[in-house]
């Protein structure tokens, strides 16, 4: 098993913990959002982590308008469903946004829109895998383990007013 490394980010949008292994980026979690990790003891805090160190520059250039897709290398830890899920959110385009259903279809589960909103919603690795993006049907924001008012905020930041 890897060596969990961890670090601490202070974004625009609030405080967020960041977490790697060797394997890739495993966690992005802003504070106090639902569903964040508590920090374990094996987790060794490392900000010059090479990986850590390129989140943290990637997420300023996205946060400062600069930058509109990531290229850390991710190591997410889910289900087969929900790893199939997160990189279906990772083909949703900066400024656009996708019902819960159609992002169904695109995991290859057609008609599952509900268990694809869960697996969303436990999606680790936050703004990366741009789960913002995933609407409700009829287009309204719902559900967002950040809370409402950052999703909204992150969907303004990249040009989608709701």
């Amino acid at each position: 098993m890897n060596m969990p490394y961890y670090d601490t980010f202070e974004s625009s949008h609030g405080g967020m913990l960041l977490v790697a292994d060797d394997q890739g980026l495993t966690g992005v979690f802003f504070n106090r959002q639902k569903y964040q990790p508590k920090k374990r003891v094996d987790w060794m805090r490392k900000p010059d982590h090479k990986l850590l160190r390129q989140v943290k520059r990637e997420l300023l250039e996205y946060f400062a308008g600069r930058r509109k897709r990531f290229d850390v290398a991710l190591a997410p830890a889910g289900t087969t469903f929900q790893r199939a899920v997160w990189k279906a959110i990772s083909t949703v385009g900066f400024g656009e946004t996708i019902s819960y259903g159609e992002l169904a279809r695109r995991a290859g589960h057609d008609g599952s829109a509900r268990a694809a909103g869960a697996a969303t919603g436990r999606n680790p690795i936050g703004i990366i895998v741009p789960c913002h993006r995933i609407m409700g049907a009829d287009g309204s924001l719902t559900g967002y383990a950040g809370g409402l008012e950052r999703k909204r905020a992150l969907l303004a930041l990249e040009g989608v007013r709701r």
